[in-house]
């Protein structure tokens, strides 16, 4: 049985590991990586195309309780598996669009295949599903899932100059459809037999919204996850504009925002080879200060390639590490009852600040440049830290 249930588990793995570099290349990574050809071929300004990601973000922020609520009560492949194909199809209408209110109309479409195709929806599948198990399958899934921008930049760059835009949409979109779909189904399946083969265990009762909100860990995990995802936001979805204001080359900067997803990877890794000396608190406290001193790097990246490679390293690798941490710091603080409600809750202020980042961002280059928009950064990642700081407090006062 051991063996049979390893092998169900590594084919729980491995397809929601592949449909999910895939799905977050398509759906998420697409739009900083085509963003300057948008700018340049369709006439739109960047707050007004950012807007649309933004829309899509909050659309998918406010989407992830029910989603959640969706996974605990046993439809996780429907969710998944239809998020993933509504995704697909947004992605072809937003090939064919010619007007910016077709092209809101589009990714608002795409923010609610997000809700239930993006991780959250993943690992609340997976938690359900293995159980104390989660944070290796996790850990599994996100190596390489960090790849995922690491496909979608390279990919839209040079398909781009080969089909442009619109073909290089199709191609995301095609992709999703024809190979995270079907993994998409597989893995929900094995999932389902592998959490029927488990022991059954005493069931717990399900808590209550009112419950969760009355927790301040609830609360100070929100504000650190809302902040690490601002400050991601505003640098991961302006990456390439940032880099022409430094100075830096198109194909560099390719490179550079190519290479933040291999640096995820190495986090994760190292993440790994730390977790038997450092408590997984502590790993999220570190990557914290790290994503602080890459946000710092690239304020002084004006002419310098080194800072640029820091900064790369720093953020990726710490950034990275978060969508382990994440995940598992609320299952160790808050409990496994009724996960995929919690996590969905906390997914809220996570993808609403991915959400505001990018039209944010815009809006204060417009204001006062991009110096302007790594500062801000820079304070929110703090905020993230000090929250995440008073969380660790708090859970040990209700300990």
């Amino acid at each position: 049985m051991p063996t049979q249930n390893n092998r169900t588990f590594r084919r729980i793995i491995w397809p929601f590991a592949v449909a999910e570099t895939i799905v977050w290349a398509s759906f998420y990574y697409s739009f900083p990586a085509i963003l300057p050809e948008w700018e340049r071929s369709l006439g739109w300004s960047k707050t007004e195309l950012s807007g649309a990601f933004t829309t899509a973000l909050i659309l998918s922020a406010v989407l992830a309780p029910f989603v959640g609520r969706m996974v605990d009560r046993g439809h996780s492949r429907l969710v998944f598996a239809g998020s993933a194909a509504l995704g697909s199809a947004m992605l072809i209408v937003l090939s064919q669009i010619n007007e910016l209110w077709q092209f809101y109309m589009a990714w608002a479409g795409i923010g609610i295949a997000m809700a239930g195709a993006l991780y959250e929806a993943c690992f609340a599948i997976v938690t359900k599903s293995v159980g104390t198990r989660n944070k290796q399958a996790i850990t599994l899934i996100t190596l390489v899932g960090g790849f995922a921008g690491t496909v979608s930049f390279p990919t839209a760059h040079h398909l781009i100059s080969l089909i442009g835009w619109r073909g290089t949409i199709l191609v995301f979109a095609v992709a999703v459809l024809c190979i995270s779909l079907p993994l998409i189904w597989y893995g929900c399946r094995n999932a389902e037999r592998f959490a029927q083969a488990q022991p059954q265990k005493q069931s717990t009762p399900h808590i209550s919204t009112s419950t969760i909100l009355r927790s301040a860990t609830f609360w100070f995990l929100a504000l650190a996850f809302g902040a690490i995802a601002v400050e991601h936001g505003m640098i991961l979805t302006h990456l390439l504009p940032i880099m022409a204001d430094r100075g830096i080359s198109s194909d560099a900067a390719v490179l550079a925002a190519s290479m933040i997803g291999p640096m995820q990877v190495i986090g994760r890794l190292a993440m790994m080879a730390a977790e038997k000396h450092v408590s997984i608190f502590g790993i999220a406290l570190g990557c914290s200060v790290s994503v602080t001193i890459a946000a710092a790097c690239l304020l002084g990246t004006q002419g310098s390639a080194a800072l640029v490679v820091v900064f790369v390293i720093l953020h990726g690798a710490g950034y990275g590490v978060t969508s382990i941490t994440r995940p598992v710091i609320t299952a160790n603080f808050l409990g496994r009852q009724s996960f995929g409600v919690v996590s969905g809750m906390l997914a809220l202020p996570f993808m609403l600040g991915f959400a505001i980042s990018p039209t944010l961002a815009a809006m204060i280059w417009e204001f006062g440049g991009y110096d302007l928009v790594i500062e801000l950064a820079i304070l929110t990642a703090i905020i993230g830290l000090c929250a995440l700081i008073m969380s660790g407090k708090m859970a040990k006062r209700s300990a």
